[in-house]
């Protein structure tokens, strides 16, 4: 094991809070270990560090640079292989109430109570010697096109994940986000043809993005739609870009961004509700937020690096929670909806069940 992985080792022995992430197509680990066991919180989004932040907002965990100490490392390529899934053995109860909340959804939204909404289910898995290190390594060599990340707090507990989704890079006041829906399962086909149902959703999410930062940009540009391949699933992409104006704030852009539609749905404030009373559990972090919030990491500027909670879990003793999710229209079908949930799922199920190769 190498410096970067034995400090944090190390740190998580002594159980102090620390975060090892990767962005998107680079070569370096990054780590912010915090001195302290202490919870801090962001309050209006001025402060500088580590972000991990639940679906309600309720919870704004900050692990802050001016109390931890910045580790960086290159990736190193280790040797996994990866155990088949029978990815068709799960639960017939899991899949009928699933299948049940989703019908809830479309009847919803043919009673034009909205227009989309964003469902989601949790699913258990055993783990037998579960190391996080290593499971970590096995993400980021996997996923390299993803976020991925590992974040512990003893107050708060260990999550992981690989998440395709940028909320909202800030740099002064250029900003970047992306608009990211449809799902389908890569089968090597030469060619990925989309569905009207997929598009349609991908349009509703682009549209809401682009007309709520109209009001705290001085100028937008949407690029043309395009195909994203996240591990093994196919997603529909537009890149929003533009300038803010001078007298917006981070903390007014990420109120309007989070939740996305792409994780809640249209209506953002009757989707929510919906799925706050429907789901009959609590997403806590999963389809939160994460990332850098005005880091000095990026050189002079402090830029703000945040990305949606998506293809994650959280880890408990002996088991780990995997959370996954998919965007109901008024053509959604309970049982493709069900196969879309069980294909995100085996994003975590593939980092989980592996042998290490001597």
């Amino acid at each position: 094991m190498n410096n970067f992985f034995s400090k944090i080792e190390q740190h998580y022995k002594q159980n102090l809070p620390f975060v090892i992430y990767s962005k998107p197509n680079t070569a370096n680990l990054i780590g912010i270990l915090q001195q302290n066991n202490a919870l801090h919180k962001v309050s209006n989004y001025s402060e500088k560090g580590f972000v991990f932040a639940s679906f309600d907002e309720k919870q704004l965990i900050l692990i802050p640079e001016n109390e931890s100490e910045i580790i960086t490392a290159e990736k190193e390529n280790t040797s996994f292989k990866s155990i088949e899934i029978d990815d068709l053995s799960f639960d017939p109860e899991a899949k009928f109430q699933y299948e049940y909340l989703v019908a809830q959804g479309i009847n919803a939204i043919k009673n034009e109570e909205f227009k989309k909404v964003v469902l989601s289910r949790s699913e258990e898995v055993s783990l037998t010697e579960f190391e996080f290190i290593e499971t970590f390594q096995h993400l980021v060599q996997l996923y390299p096109a993803t976020f991925c990340y590992c974040f512990f707090h003893p107050k708060i507990g260990l999550w992981m994940g690989a998440t395709p989704e940028k909320l909202l890079k800030a740099n002064g006041n250029v900003f970047e986000t992306m608009a990211l829906a449809g799902t389908q399962k890569d089968n090597l086909q030469t060619e990925i043809v989309w569905q009207q149902k997929e598009k349609d959703e991908q349009q509703f999410v682009t549209d809401f993005i682009v007309k709520r930062l109209r009001e705290f940009t001085a100028s937008v540009v949407v690029s043309e739609p395009y195909s994203l391949k996240a591990g093994s699933i196919w997603h529909i992409k537009t890149d929003i870009s533009g300038v803010l104006k001078d007298n917006s704030t981070l903390e007014e852009v990420i109120d309007t961004l989070h939740p996305t539609p792409a994780v809640c749905g249209l209506p953002k404030k009757k989707a929510k509700a919906f799925i706050i009373e429907n789901e009959n559990y609590d997403r806590t972090f999963y389809s939160g937020f994460l990332g850098e919030l005005n880091s000095s990491l990026a050189g002079n500027n402090a830029s703000s690096d945040l990305f949606v909670n998506l293809r994650c879990m959280q880890i408990q003793e002996n088991k780990a929670i995997l959370y996954m999710g998919c965007g109901i229209t008024k053509e959604s079908i309970p049982e493709k909806e069900w196969e879309e949930s069980v294909n995100k799922s085996m994003t975590m199920k593939r980092v989980l069940r592996i042998e290490k190769r001597e």
